[in-house]
């Protein structure tokens, strides 16, 4: 499943046509054994995992690895509750706060389906994890330019998307009232060249609940008010993006949000884009403080640089305001990102070799 985003557009995902279907396992052994030969796929993916022995890959607990959302089919892996480790698929997983999943297909190397899915460990089709690239461990650390501080009563739920994966919000930072987390931002190494996003959900809403898909009935998940978005270049330089969530403002955009956000520099001289802020006792629902630009499904944002070692921080805040102008409408649709963090690039073939955990 995915989610409306601040880095790359995605209707690269909708390029899966019709698909036939085999009529029988006869038919489908001749396929597989003709797309063998010609290194083709089978309506649309790898033979192998056509073909493949049932089973599934358990979470190995890595250094650095931290296991999510435990008691569904996914067990530990930065998947969708419903889906396990299966054999013959690439299982991504979370790392700890301020630290970026190290372990990605090769071959993978632009934001394309399903090229784009291929992140973490692969679990071949005996049953054993792979590891893509052996010089690197599981998870490094980001640029170190990007912190959450919570000055708001209660604790705050960051989720980062999974990417390369599902992007689902799986991956969850817990910021204690009073406290101070930091937050992974990518450099150009990291996969594709993309840029890390995060769910910002309300006070008093634990990780547990707010780091996972959700549904519209309910301003958290996929729905939490606002999203923020960070990447570093080559430079040095680290954009820093505060907006509102497209999903929250079609949903709940006659109820103001209780808390707010602003991005906060150690040394505001380095910091082009001040002030950037979403304050909902100053403004309404999808507005922000600072200069504003329209992003993905129209909802407002605005963008910090963030240059010469400087570091930045995202604020969260209590807010004193409080509209319920319209009911809740239960509804959901996804949105292209924007273009602040877009990545657009030739997909290549998923890499063949791999060394074992």
């Amino acid at each position: 499943m995915l989610s409306a985003k601040l880095q790359v557009v995605l209707c690269a995902l909708l390029f899966c046509g019709a698909r036939t279907r085999a009529t029988d396992s006869y038919h489908n052994l001749h396929l597989r054994e003709h797309a063998n030969r010609l290194g083709k796929l089978v309506h649309g993916r790898q033979p192998v995992q056509l073909f493949r022995r049932s089973g599934t890959c358990s979470f190995p607990n890595k250094a650095g690895m931290v296991a999510v959302q435990k008691n569904g089919q996914n067990a530990g892996w930065a998947l969708a509750s419903d889906v396990s480790c299966s054999y013959g698929s690439w299982c991504p997983y979370a790392c700890e706060p301020g630290y970026l999943m190290a372990q990605w297909d090769s071959g993978s190397t632009s934001y394309t389906y399903p090229e784009s899915q291929y992140g973490g460990l692969y679990c071949d089709e005996n049953g054993n994890l792979q590891t893509p690239d052996s010089s690197r461990g599981y998870c490094y650390e980001g640029e170190g330019t990007l912190d959450a501080h919570n000055s708001a009563s209660s604790g705050v739920a960051f989720c980062q998307t999974v990417l390369p994966g599902n992007e689902e919000m799986l991956i969850p930072t817990q910021v204690d009232a009073g406290s101070t987390q930091p937050l992974a931002v990518p450099g150009p190494d990291y996969w594709a060249g993309t840029a890390a996003h995060y769910y910002v959900n309300a006070p008093g809403t634990g990780v547990s609940d707010a780091c996972q898909w959700g549904s519209s009935s309910d301003a958290s998940g996929n729905w939490a008010p606002y999203v923020v978005g960070a990447n570093a270049d080559s430079s040095g330089n680290t954009y820093v993006k505060v907006g509102w969530n497209p999903e929250y403002v079609d949903a709940f955009g006659g109820t103001t949000p209780g808390f707010g956000l602003r991005v906060t520099c150690d040394d505001k001289s380095q910091c082009d884009g001040l002030p950037c802020a979403i304050d909902p006792s100053q403004q309404s629902v999808n507005q922000v403080g600072g200069s504003s630009v329209s992003g993905a499904g129209n909802a407002a944002y605005c963008v910090v640089t963030v240059k010469n070692g400087a570091k930045a921080a995202i604020e969260v805040f209590d807010s004193a305001s409080s509209n319920n102008k319209r009911e809740l409408q239960h509804h959901h649709r996804r949105h292209e990102a924007d273009g602040a963090f877009r990545t657009v690039g030739g997909g290549t073939a998923r890499s063949q070799t791999a060394a074992s955990v």
